[in-house]
């Protein structure tokens, strides 16, 4: 499946974003635009970075593209993350399935859960005067594997 539309509309949002901000439209940026839309899933700024030097897209530093990424969030085309963990994860915002993060506490694997009948509860939460324009749901655990290790472990103990 093609990304191009998606790439095109986050273009042209970005390139009204900047516009309106008074920033300039550099080759950089959207080269750094262009990556992240070309990367499927959660993504740091490392991984960001050594995706675009293999495959040999435009060079730009780190400083750049920390400074792109942050325009990208506050453009709102880029959601930032933090699991628990020092690094911020991002994920692409444009034409994504709505999704809440399962993180697990012991080894650090997110994973994506998918619950319409979570949406339309949180849908019918509404305060009065207030708009909501987004949230984020974070649900710390232990994953199965974690919990299998665990469970193996102890049973390990258990024999000796």
């Amino acid at each position: 499946m093609s990304h191009t539309p998606i790439k095109e509309q986050a273009r042209q949002r970005f390139t009204e974003y900047l516009s309106a901000h008074g920033q300039r439209k550099t080759a950089e940026r959207f080269a750094v635009l262009d990556a992240v839309y070309s990367t499927p899933g959660h993504f740091d700024i490392e991984e960001l970075l050594r995706t675009m030097l293999d495959n040999n897209r435009f060079h730009v530093s780190r400083a750049t593209l920390y400074n792109t990424i942050d325009l990208l969030v506050d453009a709102r085309l880029v959601v930032k993350h933090q699991f628990g963990d020092h690094t911020a994860h991002y994920e692409r915002a444009l034409q994504t399935t709505p999704h809440h993060h399962l993180v697990c506490t012991r080894c650090g694997k997110v994973t994506e859960l998918v619950s319409p009948a979570l949406e339309k509860s949180l849908a019918k939460i509404a305060t009065p005067g207030f708009k909501s324009e987004g949230y984020a749901l974070y649900i710390y655990g232990t994953c199965a594997d974690c919990s299998a290790a665990e469970k193996k472990k102890k049973e390990q103990s258990n024999n000796q």
